[in-house]
């Protein structure tokens, strides 16, 4: 748990605030996944129900009930099993989910059943995340109709289902000052990673690295600086692979005269860093890719600058999409009068992904772009990256070959304030004059 529990009964309260009268909302926890055979997957609690409970336990499930009585938060868990400890560890229990996470009652999962048809009959409303887990959903529909079933007794099921996620992501949406503390600390510790790997490639004369190998690096960093775990699978990229969005099979050496991308961020106190810096493996730009990073650095620069309350969420993007296409012309990698390549999308040959998404307890957040059709306005407290990128396929005959096999990102994560942008990743070199001064020692 990383916040008090004060902070996280103040998000359920508010959630419930949101229902209708006698409506309940029920949120099942993440399940824990086999990876092989009889191994799991490191345990990570859904993020709608960690920001709710802090609870980072499986096999748990939320109620949330506004009643006549008040806001009420019930929590079903496992109950402590000692044996069972001694192999997994330590378990909260109901008695602990009461005492250290503040929920106002809780019951061992066995009770699940009982309380459920209680809780249902008479309710208005049943509140799901829906359209994430098909036997969750019918599970609750066994339990409506359980309560259906027995209409004669006098009982009354709940006539309608509501997606709980647009409340729920509202909330996430907007940072309050503990979250922004938060982010800001996974955002300092991501950029130490980012540093030391610069660092690492510069120190290496014999230029022999393995692009997992500055993965390590940068999961290492993470590790001894306080985050145990990264937010997302890291991306290494060298040459050309950099020119692959997605690229993490980070299994081939470097060259010495490529640039390598690197986007990684961590997780700390459940909120998510994502950076992406592109440097030179042997610590100097050559020409060409010195103009492209040139040009995507003045693109991220444009995008910042429209990061203001009020603006839409896609103006940084259209701003990010002319400088980028001004400068591939003036390059010569693309030919003909800009308004006209920006209205068909020519850019998309070499800038195909938008300029940035939302960020928060996931790297990529919850929150809605458009409202009612629109792109909605940039307000203070949301939290976005800004990652614009130039990528010229190893294959793209169209244009001269010196280019060819060169992709460059560069991403920062920018909080919205009154005023404008506060970059929150600011501690990472991204001038190609202070990049290539850190590589030179």
């Amino acid at each position: 748990m990383n916040f008090s529990p004060d902070i996280y009964k103040a998000r359920r309260n508010a959630v419930i605030a949101e229902l209708e009268d006698n409506a309940v909302a029920i949120l099942p926890s993440a399940k824990a996944c086999t990876r092989s055979r009889d191994t799991e997957y490191s345990f990570r609690q859904d993020s709608n129900f960690l920001y709710l409970t802090g609870f980072e336990e499986p096999e748990s499930w939320l109620i949330l009930r506004a009643s006549k009585e008040g806001p009420q938060s019930l929590l079903f868990c496992r109950e402590r099993n000692k044996e069972k400890e001694i192999w997994e560890g330590l378990m909260a229990g109901p008695e602990g989910a009461v005492s250290a996470y503040g929920l106002d009652k809780a019951y061992t999962l066995d009770a699940l059943e009982a309380q459920m048809a209680s809780l249902l009959d008479g309710c208005s409303a049943v509140y799901l995340c829906l359209g994430q887990d098909a036997a969750f959903e019918a599970q609750v529909s066994s339990w409506i109709n359980a309560v259906r079933a027995k209409a004669r007794t006098g009982a009354k099921a709940p006539n309608k289902i509501v997606n709980l996620e647009p409340i729920v992501h509202e909330k996430r949406l907007f940072k309050q000052p503990e979250e922004i503390e938060a982010l800001k600390a996974s955002c300092a510790l991501a950029a130490k990673a980012h540093t030391r790997a610069m660092q690492f490639c510069a120190d290496n004369k014999q230029n022999d690295i393995f692009e997992y190998q500055l993965e390590a690096e940068i999961l290492h960093e993470f590790a001894m600086s306080g985050a145990q775990h990264a937010a997302y699978n890291t991306i290494v990229g060298g040459g050309k692979n950099a020119c692959i969005l997605h690229y993490t099979e980070n299994n081939q050496l470097l060259d010495k005269n490529s640039l390598v991308l690197i986007d990684a961020g961590c997780e700390h106190r459940d909120f998510a860093a994502d950076i992406t810096r592109t440097f030179p493996v042997g610590g100097k730009f050559n020409a060409e890719q010195k103009a492209l990073y040139e040009l995507t650095l003045k693109a991220q620069e444009a995008a910042f600058a429209q990061v203001y309350p009020g603006n839409p969420w896609i103006a940084p993007h259209d701003a990010s999409v002319k400088v980028i296409t001004e400068g591939l012309v003036e390059l010569g990698l693309l030919k003909g009068d800009v308004d006209s390549l920006i209205k068909d999308e020519a850019f998309k040959q070499f800038y195909m992904h938008r300029v940035g998404h939302w960020l928060g307890m996931d790297v990529h957040d919850v929150g809605d772009y458009k409202i009612d059709g629109k792109w909605r306005a940039l307000e203070p407290g949301m939290v976005m990256t800004i990652e614009p990128g130039i990528y010229v396929a190893p294959d793209d005959e169209s244009v001269e070959a010196r280019w060819r096999g060169i992709g460059i990102r560069i991403e920062d994560d920018v909080l919205v304030t009154e005023k404008g942008a506060e970059v929150l990743t600011k501690d990472v070199v991204k001038s190609v004059e202070d990049i290539e001064a850190l590589m030179a020692g």
